[in-house]
């Protein structure tokens, strides 16, 4: 006898974060790890959006707020969309979730129903497919190869898009490759999914601010204003603002979607923390010339795991556009064994071999949908990287 849920057997367990858990677990028990694979700036939130958060507390503002956000975070939102983006939302098109997972997983369940499918290209941020499953739609993965820098193309969308197709998932930068649409890429898309009026489009923009090498961002809403009422235009404050504690996300979407996603809020959450709130006014509204300084210290030392992990034998690595991660390619070590004669069958024999050899925590490439290869968050000192990338070198050099 069971008292769980059945709809739980189609889910498992966040991978990243069972993987951040059992890191930190070691490092308790004294062991020496190197932690690469959380999702989040290892910046201080800036100062003065500290400031804002103690200063409201001080000002009485630790009471119920409404769950689609407080007037001021909601008006901050619809500048910011307006500014960012040249997308204009009405204020109950908005609404402000606990986070950006928050907003995916009330979006889903408000409109997905039994056995709808979600297009996903892999590889894919992995809480995509679990929460689709929650919902009990059907997530259809597609493959987007190195080959085409981990993206979906315009004939892959149309070959995956059938009567049932509910959604398609967009992630720019991704996570986790760093890969970025680029204005053209997402004219393409878009001229497919104007044949399809009854697809929804997730555009998870939460990477948005993290960019590199002079790269233009857009998002399909405004690469094409026609699709605007079928898109949900997904970001939040934890990448760019240093923010992930906070737990914040929001989204402009049409009223009908957003209006589902506050009744499902209304009973479960209700709303993320007030203090949240006024400090992601804050953010949104404040200075942003930090993010400048943020991206520069990113690319630095993406240019250098780059770098060394090209230098090593059996890695292959492309250069990330943008968000703080590498993908690189463990094809060229599979088959091999471990000095304990243990083979290296795929890439997650390749990570646990890292963890339990060398103290490199990361993420195995299945975890994202798409074999051989591993994620490495970048998001931390130079020195630690350094030291990472000698550690994962030895670790290959002793496979035979």
């Amino acid at each position: 006898m069971t008292f769980i849920a059945d709809r739980l057997k189609r889910i498992k367990p966040s991978m990243t974060v069972g993987i951040n858990i059992k890191a930190n677990a070691l490092r308790a028990e004294g062991k020496d790890v190197l932690v690469l694979a959380a999702g989040e700036p290892d910046f201080d939130t800036p100062l003065n959006i500290r400031k804002a958060a103690s200063e409201a507390m001080d000002a009485g503002q630790t009471r119920y707020v409404p769950g689609k956000g407080t007037p001021a975070l909601q008006k901050a939102i619809q500048s910011k969309f307006l500014k960012d983006n040249n997308l204009h939302y009405d204020l109950d098109e908005i609404i402000v979730g606990v986070g950006g997972k928050h907003i995916i997983y009330n979006a889903m369940m408000a409109t997905i129903n039994p056995n709808d499918e979600v297009i996903i290209p892999a590889p894919f941020w992995v809480s995509y497919p679990d929460i689709v499953l929650l919902a009990e739609g059907k997530p259809i993965i597609v493959q987007c190869p190195e080959s085409q820098n981990f993206k979906i193309t315009a004939d892959q969308l149309e070959k995956n898009i059938t009567d049932k197709t509910k959604w398609l998932m967009l992630n720019s930068p991704s996570n986790p490759t760093g890969s970025l649409y680029s204005r053209e890429e997402l004219k393409e898309l878009a001229e497919v999914l104007l044949k399809y009026p009854k697809v929804l489009i997730m555009s998870d923009d939460i990477y948005e601010k993290v960019i590199y090498d002079n790269l233009k961002f857009s998002t399909i809403a405004s690469v094409e204003p026609k699709l605007k009422d079928r898109c949900l235009t997904l970001n939040g404050v934890s990448k760019a603002y240093c923010m992930t504690g906070w737990r914040l996300g929001y989204c402009g979407a049409s009223k009908e979607i957003i209006a589902a996603m506050n009744k499902i809020q209304s009973q479960s959450t209700t709303s993320t923390s007030s203090i949240s709130m006024a400090a992601a006014v804050e953010a949104l509204n404040g200075p942003q010339e930090f993010i400048i300084n943020h991206n520069e210290a990113f690319v630095r030392r993406r240019d250098l795991v780059v770098t060394l992990l090209n230098s090593i034998d059996g890695l292959r690595c492309l250069t990330p556009q943008g968000a703080f991660y590498v993908y690189p390619s463990c094809e060229g070590v599979l088959g091999k064994e471990t000095p304990e004669g243990k083979k290296i069958s795929n890439d997650e024999d390749f990570m646990t071999y890292l963890l339990e050899s060398e103290g490199i925590a990361g993420v195995h490439g299945a975890a994202f949908g798409l074999s051989p290869y591993f994620r490495l968050s970048y998001a931390t000192s130079d020195e630690i990287l350094t030291d990472a990338c000698s550690r994962i070198k030895r670790a290959c050099e002793k496979l035979k």
